[in-house]
């Protein structure tokens, strides 16, 4: 783990949780594609009201990124790599993009918490990051729906 306050907060975490010892590290991440939306999307788990992220697996493939699995620990940081909090994966559900509704998008807490807003919100990130490996998003691309506790911070 190069993020030094990552690291610090792994270490924290392991001193109260000592079975998770033997624990691969977790990766250490933020939300989006840009400082805005990483921190206020940092900021709702904080507060207890996102708990779910979801991908365009056609980007996961390209960055040749393994699917999240149950189990899995993140650390999410804010834009400019602060550690804020570690999430535990709870759920992960490969999915069409049409499919996703009205109470996934509420797990996922941004803007007013509406389907529509999910939809528009993540088809323009969808479309910003697929563009950058010459694919554009469909209505039917497979999404990865990835829910999880905060377990610290």
């Amino acid at each position: 783990m190069d993020n030094t306050s990552a690291r610090n907060m792994w270490g924290n975490y392991l001193d109260k949780h000592l079975e998770d010892t033997f624990v691969n590290a977790p990766k250490t991440i933020h939300f989006y594609d840009n400082e805005k939306e990483a921190n206020e999307s940092v900021n709702l788990v904080l507060k207890g009201i996102k708990s779910a992220n979801t991908l365009a697996l056609l980007d996961l493939q390209s960055r040749k990124e393994a699917l999240p699995k149950i189990g899995d620990f993140n650390i999410i940081t804010d834009w400019n790599g602060d550690a804020k909090c570690i999430v535990k994966t709870t759920a992960v559900k490969l999915k069409p993009y049409f499919s996703i509704d009205a109470n996934y998008a509420i797990k996922e807490g941004e803007g007013d918490k509406s389907l529509s807003y999910w939809k528009t919100k993540h088809w323009d990130y969808y479309t910003r990051n697929l563009n950058k490996i010459n694919r554009t998003p469909k209505e039917s691309m497979i999404v990865v729906c990835q829910e999880f506790e905060k377990v610290f911070g």
